[in-house]
């Protein structure tokens, strides 16, 4: 995609701030018309900008309370394979590849610590997988954002 212009980026502050307001609502508050607005987030949404239209629900409120990053070390060959059987883990809610020592970095979400200890008793056994470490989350102390990124970009457009 093509660099996010001031408009687009005030769109999307918005829908930050909002993330349920209606076209409508979005067109009155940056004093565009509907029909502006609409092509702008057909666009967005075209080129990948939206990540996700899923709500973000509370694991611990599922029963799940205890969450723990899982660092992995894989055989490399072996990496798309264990990526797919790692998918098939219900309790895994984010994964990433990392360069460096650690090959992926999977968090997960659990009901208790044997819970936690049979959930990477499960990930050990995916073959290929040669050692995990395990870090309990205590606590969030920065929660995901990204309107600290639009203010900059707003401010460097």
């Amino acid at each position: 995609m093509s660099a996010l212009d001031h408009v687009d980026l005030e769109l999307l502050a918005a829908l930050s701030a909002d993330p349920r307001a209606t076209v409508v609502a979005l067109a009155e508050r940056l004093g565009l018309s509907r029909n502006t607005v609409q092509a702008r987030m057909a666009r967005l949404e075209r080129s990948g900008v939206f990540l996700s239209y899923e709500r973000a629900i509370s694991s611990s409120s599922l029963g799940y309370p205890i969450e723990a990053f899982i660092s992995v070390i894989v055989r490399q060959a072996d990496l798309p394979r264990i990526t797919a059987e790692l998918a098939r883990v219900p309790e895994i809610v984010q994964a990433h590849g990392l360069s460096g020592q650690v090959d992926l970095l999977v968090r997960v979400a659990c009901r208790d610590t044997q819970h936690l200890f049979d959930t990477d008793a499960r990930i050990l056994a995916i073959e290929g997988v040669e050692r995990t470490e395990t870090s309990l989350v205590m606590g969030e102390v920065i929660p995901h954002r990204v309107m600290p990124l639009m203010e900059l970009a707003r401010r460097e457009s």
